[in-house]
């Protein structure tokens, strides 16, 4: 019972039953009627014309012989007929009955009587004195008997033998035919039925199925049910489903692993300064005698630079726990584009000539201003404008630009460098994918810088674009919004 083919078949089977039951009670009892009906229509007219014979009996007394003549040549013709003489209140006066049966009641209700002498629809049924609850066809007429007015002359159709239904079926074969098609029809419906519930449930335990397969880590396993019903659209929803997480444990373990990989790359970030300042300081304390003020000053100022590299990384992990966590609040005004670009270009100028790379800019005029964090913009571009020098080889250019549309201005960054393959392209923004694998304190970083700049641009409703050819170069670039005009040029 458990099975919910088995729990279906059941119930289904109740009520194939329950309803060759209701089937088989209304079409015998459709039946009865049908059969009533057309025997009282056929006999309407009987007492009437007995009723017509039986008078000149009935005048100063019952004259039972002569009545019992008559009928035996009626009850030749119609053997299931019972004749009763009623008086005016129902009382039975005289009866002739083939059965010789005694009547159980000995006065009748008379007000089917009635609605048959006003021509009520048929059929009517009236009572039979043989039985207490039985109620039958019957054909009425007036009399008088004895003088008495109002009389009944009584016909009640049929007689014993066809009291029980099963009796009636026995002599019916319109009955036998209808029982026996009903139960074709049913036993048909039943098998049917029964097929297509193995069908159904059959593609729900296939869904069943894959579940459990998915659930016991078999991620690749999917059901694939066709068809256009519910059951396949379930089926559909669940592959959908199954996709989704298969995609996001993916995503999980390419992130740990990322992460593993970040917590080494910073460990040794750390340890290698740590590592420098740390040694050079021993070296001081160690040969401090034997050292030349030159000399001790080259160690300190080595030693610093490992202080700045450790202090920069710790300030891009805080920097990027702080917009995680979203606790960085936006505090957006108007800004020229022009003059923050500029400003960018100028601090970046020295360092841009002394790795060989021509950093320039290009501005179109436009009298609008930007709507944005400044601080948080200028983070963004130093970012992008230091990654780009980083990676652009000697004699090369990095170019930065800005072009005004329809209510936004554009922000590009682009350079002639060595580019990003299309197995990185779709990781850069990983805060923990760096590109350059080398960990070189130089050409390398923490790999953070992009996670950090993609935050600030997301936290300005807008989104860091990149297009990158290898040894052709890659050029970044996001919108801000147009604040209002302003008088005369912005530049």
């Amino acid at each position: 019972m458990k099975s919910l083919y088995v729990r279906l078949s059941v119930v289904f089977l109740v009520l194939i039953v329950a309803m060759t039951i209701v089937i088989g009670w209304s079409s015998i009892r459709s039946a009865n009627r049908f059969v009533d009906e057309t025997e009282q229509k056929l006999n309407m007219d009987l007492a009437a014309s007995l009723a017509a014979d039986f008078q000149p009996f009935l005048i100063d007394s019952i004259d039972t012989e002569a009545i019992q003549k008559q009928i035996e040549y009626f009850i030749g013709i119609n053997p299931k007929i019972d004749i009763y003489l009623l008086g005016n209140t129902g009382m039975i006066k005289a009866l002739f009955v083939p059965s010789g049966r005694e009547p159980i009641m000995r006065a009748m209700d008379t007000e089917p009587l009635d609605r048959f002498l006003r021509g009520d629809k048929y059929p009517i049924w009236g009572q039979d004195p043989l039985s207490e609850t039985g109620m039958k066809p019957f054909s009425v007429a007036p009399l008088e008997i004895m003088g008495e007015q109002g009389c009944y002359l009584y016909i009640v159709l049929g007689s014993d033998q066809f009291d029980t239904t099963s009796a009636m079926i026995q002599d019916s074969y319109i009955l036998k035919s209808l029982v026996l098609n009903v139960g074709l029809v049913l036993l048909f419906t039943m098998v049917v039925g029964l097929i297509l519930f193995g069908v159904i449930t059959k593609r729900i335990q296939k869904i069943v199925d894959g579940v459990q397969s998915f659930g016991r880590g078999d991620y690749s396993n999917r059901i694939q049910l066709t068809g256009a019903d519910e059951i396949a659209s379930l089926a559909r929803t669940v592959d959908t489903m199954a996709d989704t997480i298969e995609d996001n444990i993916k995503r999980l373990e390419s992130t740990d692993s990322l992460r593993r990989e970040l917590v080494a790359n910073i460990s040794h970030d750390l340890r290698s300064p740590l590592s420098s300042v740390r040694g050079h300081l021993e070296t001081i304390l160690m040969k401090a005698d034997d050292l030349t003020r030159e000399q001790i000053l080259s160690y300190v100022e080595t030693g610093l630079a490992g202080t700045d590299r450790l202090n920069r990384l710790v300030e891009a992990l805080f920097e990027l726990s702080k917009l995680d966590a979203n606790q960085v609040t936006l505090n957006p005004e108007p800004f020229s584009v022009g003059d923050l670009i500029q400003d960018v270009v100028h601090q970046f100028q020295p360092k841009a000539k002394s790795a060989g790379v021509e950093l320039v800019f290009s501005l179109e005029e436009d009298p609008s201003l930007a709507f944005g964090d400044i601080g948080l913009v200028e983070r963004a571009l130093t970012n992008l404008v230091e990654n780009a020098i980083k990676y652009t080889p000697k004699g090369g250019q990095v170019r930065v630009e800005s072009k005004w549309g329809p209510g936004s201005v554009e922000l590009k960054i682009a350079d002639s460098g060595r580019g990003i393959s299309d197995t990185d392209l779709p990781f850069i923004f990983d805060r923990f994918y760096q590109v350059d694998k080398s960990r070189n304190p130089i050409s390398g970083g923490t790999g953070l810088g992009l996670a950090i700049t993609k935050k600030i641009i997301e936290l300005h409703n807008s989104t860091l674009s990149v297009s990158s050819k290898l040894n052709v170069g890659t050029s970044f670039s996001f919108l801000l919004p147009v604040s209002s005009p302003v008088v005369g040029n912005a530049y």
